[in-house]
């Protein structure tokens, strides 16, 4: 296969997306494994591909790292960036050092497409920019008030600007395309008020609601701190398939040490919590987030934020339900959620704050509607356009395409996008503990005893229970050390020790100070007291849930 073979330079649908899976999967067929997951509501396959060599051990016996993307339907450069991942992981194993060490001593479970009916949907005339997964089509949830539609017939969902004294809005006086807000005091002008396009049930006259979806947002149908109250929670946790998938997959997989779930849009690498603010949680984990997102911020020039202190606008109303806070605050997991794409910034907007619903001002705006305009022609931009809406009288409709513009990049930004991203993911990946036999060694005592004494360590940057969180909920499992004796007896010690936990390097950030985090152990030795015939095998074994397993044999 070449490496012209999978392009990125535009979005796949569903059936293009799947060929090219089947095709990497059957090039590689030594190191790839493409399986369904589960259906979706429509029946669409929901693709994981699992990546290792066999060659260097069954995949449970290595750390792994977890990527999915496209949870949310109108996400579409999410699929882009982890289809990428399996395409270069695959690809430049055996021609890069990093890619082949990681290959042999890991395993990788890739989601490239979460949400196919969404995504599917999202993907097509008249690109709704909604998250959905199909157990609701788009209007179909809500009882009356506004319904998303496409009601000019251009094939693009966009704004309704609707005049009305009351309005909040205002055309720019330097560019009419553009909306800025009314201020506070103003009276004497022309104003508007701004609408998603569609049209209005049981239309009172006088007031347009808009009612909350409840399309599926599959990112609020997790286990932890789930609440009904959440847009788009589901009917109970895991009530979604794939969510439900997602959750199996991860539990069935316990040597998962590190996951990135890839969203649009913002630029910014997302940390835990989603609940909580940074006192409320251990400052050696805040500690070893900020150091593993230093290295996402080299590498894509993305911030790394906690999504408590600086994602959520207004802290009494926290998100819940969220994979992450399931995958760290349950299990310990080092998760991590990166928002790709920041058309602000790309636009030459200097970044300040992290969620903007919309722009900050009319400098911006203008900014952005350049941009847009000169990269993204109609696609990212309808130009405003009289229409007689059948509730709101005369109207005009237009304005930004937000699944085309705020929310995906144009096709020529794909590639180098998904590049830096991956590279982070492989760096994340490389920071799992790294639990290994350094030695083995065996001592003649005479009378067919022999003393055999072995020294386990962590070579990785992460510890073997991860993060302090899985330790508080019992979650980390031990280092496990067994010797097995072909042919003879172990007369001192336990067959099994118990290692306890191993420290990574991200403990020692600094030389030793007695003010600073005290140091713990990253290698222990064990010994045995064994009696058996010279010529005899003996076997250690080491087992990490996180760190790997490892054997080594030595002849009496």
């Amino acid at each position: 296969m070449t490496d012209l073979d999978v392009k990125f330079d535009r979005y796949y649908s569903y059936d293009e997306m799947t060929e090219r899976l089947h095709r990497l999967a059957a090039a590689f067929p030594q190191l790839a494994t493409l399986t369904s997951m589960t259906k979706s509501h429509q029946g669409r396959d929901v693709w994981l591909v699992e990546i290792n060599n066999p060659k260097t051990g069954p995949a449970l016996e290595k750390p792994g790292f977890y990527i999915d993307a496209q949870i949310h339907a109108e996400e579409h450069a999410t699929s882009a960036v982890a289809l990428y991942a399996i395409w270069h992981l695959l690809t430049r194993y055996g021609r890069d050092e990093e890619v082949t060490r990681l290959v042999d001593t890991q395993a990788f479970y890739i989601i490239p497409r979460i949400n196919p009916d969404g995504a599917e949907l999202a993907l097509q005339p008249p690109y709704y920019n909604w998250c959905g997964n199909g157990r609701f089509m788009p209007g179909a949830d809500r009882i009356e008030g506004l319904i998303p539609s496409d009601i000019d017939g251009d094939g693009y969902l966009v704004w309704m600007r609707v005049p009305d004294a009351r309005g909040e809005w205002k055309k720019s006086p330097t560019n009419s395309d553009i909306m800025v807000q009314r201020a506070p005091g103003e009276e004497g002008g022309q104003y508007f008020r701004m609408y998603p396009e569609g049209t209005i049930r049981n239309f009172d006259g006088a007031n347009v609601p808009v009612e909350r979806p409840e399309d599926g947002n599959m990112n609020r149908n997790f286990p932890t701190h789930w609440s009904p109250q959440e847009y788009g929670a589901g009917e109970h946790p895991l009530s979604e398939p794939e969510a439900a998938a997602m959750a199996e997959l991860i539990l069935r997989h316990p040597n998962i040490c590190g996951m990135c779930a890839y969203h649009t849009h913002g630029g910014i690498i997302l940390r835990p919590s989603m609940t909580k603010p940074d006192s409320a949680m251990g400052a050696r984990d805040i500690n070893l987030f900020k150091e593993i997102g230093k290295v996402g911020t080299e590498l894509t020039g993305y911030p790394t934020v906690s999504i408590y202190e600086e994602f959520t606008p207004d802290k009494s109303k926290v998100r819940r339900g969220g994979l992450m806070d399931w995958t760290y605050e349950e299990m310990g997991i080092i998760s991590l959620g990166t928002e790709v794409w920041d058309l602000e910034r790309t636009a030459g907007v200097p970044k300040e704050g992290y969620y903007n619903l919309y722009p900050r001002n009319e400098e911006v705006q203008q900014k952005v509607y350049d941009y847009v305009t000169t990269h993204m022609a109609e696609k990212g931009w309808r130009p405003w356009k009289p229409f007689d809406h059948p509730q709101l009288g005369p109207i005009e409709i237009g304005g930004m395409v937000n699944i085309w513009s705020y929310r995906n990049p144009p096709g020529e930004l794909l590639e180098e996008m998904c590049r830096q991203n991956v590279l982070f993911n492989l760096r994340h990946a490389a920071s799992a503990p790294q639990v290994r036999i350094d030695s083995l060694d065996v001592t003649a005592l005479g009378a067919d005893l022999y003393k055999v004494r072995t020294v386990v360590s962590n070579y990785g940057y992460l510890p073997t229970n991860l993060s302090d969180v899985a330790i508080a909920n019992k979650v980390a499992k031990p280092v496990l050390v067994t010797l097995g004796v072909d042919g003879g007896e172990i007369v001192m010690n336990p067959a099994t020790a118990d290692l306890g936990h191993l420290a990574g390097r991200n403990e020692r950030l600094y030389p030793y100070s007695p003010w600073g985090q005290q140091w713990t152990a990253n290698a222990r030795p064990v010994e045995w007291l064994v009696r058996a015939p010279a010529g005899s095998t003996v076997t250690v074994t080491s087992v990490s849930q996180k760190g790997g397993t490892q054997r080594r044999s030595a002849t009496l």
